[in-house]
């Protein structure tokens, strides 16, 4: 099994947009193990209006997320960093079991161990019922569009 080591504060542009795509690219796989795998044991999240403490809380509320939010599709955005913490906004995409397609907007606050593992996140997220026609967002982002900024709308 092939490991890599997580990119480590103080982060600087460099390290904090890889850190963003890197966050970006495990929630896109929709594997909640594999994403919880960048957060410390006891991580702290407040997502919407859920706290969540620890890994297999984290892994619990991912699944329940995904067996709701199918197609999904994420982009994160670089917000801004300081030392070992990061602020994002993100949109992602995704549609429920009716059929009915929803973009979701949202800003993050994450704070990093000295290990490079994320012990807190804070998520506020909106979301909007759209058509599926105007759905703009569809799996992974491809390699070109790596960097683009997130649009507003």
């Amino acid at each position: 099994m092939r490991t890599t080591r997580p990119l480590l504060p103080p982060f600087d542009l460099q390290t904090a947009l890889q850190k963003v795509q890197a966050a970006e690219d495990a929630w896109n796989t929709c594997d909640p193990v594999t994403v919880a795998l960048a957060y410390t044991a006891e991580s702290v999240w407040r997502n919407r209006d859920e706290f969540i403490t620890g890994r297999a809380e984290i892994v619990e509320f991912l699944h329940r997320k995904w067996e709701l939010e199918l197609d999904y599709a994420l982009r994160k955005e670089l917000w801004s960093y300081r030392d070992n913490r990061i602020a994002v906004r993100f949109q992602y995409e995704c549609h429920d079991r009716s059929g009915q397609c929803w973009r979701s907007y949202g800003n993050e606050l994450w704070e990093f161990t000295n290990g490079g593992l994320m012990r807190r996140r804070e998520a506020s997220i909106n979301d909007v019922a759209i058509d599926e026609g105007d759905r703009r967002i569809f799996g992974p982002r491809a390699a070109s569009e790596r960097g683009l900024p997130v649009p507003i709308q």
